[in-house]
């Protein structure tokens, strides 16, 4: 048998993170995914998925993300039921999740616009400063330096030396 969820959607608010009687951390997040069309008037629906993680996993996510952030999950799906404080039986369902992947960097979305993803030259590279553009030899500024030194992967114009022990095949 098999129970897999992959999504990518939007945190519709901050991770809800708590600790159990024997200190797991479970963390409770709701994440808007969109839908793969419109509605009759034009308008794309999303749909919100109850999401469940534990453990070390809880507290990293809650540390490194918050509302409106992009990301990735893989997980299984999970029901589960309860009987509320009015003796009536209450159904879950959710994703339970296993590993998940931030899709933009931590202060994409900070500064009140609104969880939309920033504009970052036109290739959404994260690393590439505002200032450049595609005349300038893709990022390299003509004097053999990347002038920004946030990417550890920016062209310096230095030799890089890789030995066949060095890589993983």
């Amino acid at each position: 048998m098999i129970n897999r969820t992959t999504l990518t959607g939007r945190l519709t608010r901050d991770v809800d993170l708590r600790y159990t009687p024997n200190g797991a951390a479970v963390g409770n997040f709701t994440l808007a995914v969109d839908r793969r069309f419109t509605n009759q008037n034009g308008e794309r629906e999303a749909d919100f998925i109850n999401c469940v993680i534990w453990r070390k996993s809880a507290e990293n996510f809650a540390n490194f993300t918050h509302k409106g952030a992009l990301v990735g999950i893989d997980g299984r799906l999970q029901t589960r039921n309860y009987e509320n404080q009015q003796g009536q039986r209450v159904y879950v369902t959710e994703v339970v999740v296993e590993n998940f992947a931030l899709l933009e960097p931590r202060s994409a979305n900070k500064g009140g616009n609104n969880g939309a993803p920033q504009n970052n030259s036109g290739n959404n590279n994260p690393f590439e400063n505002q200032n450049n553009n595609s005349s300038n030899n893709g990022g390299n500024n003509g004097n053999g330096m990347n002038n920004n030194s946030s990417d550890p992967f920016a062209n310096s114009g230095d030799q890089i030396d890789i030995s066949d022990d060095d890589l993983p095949f």
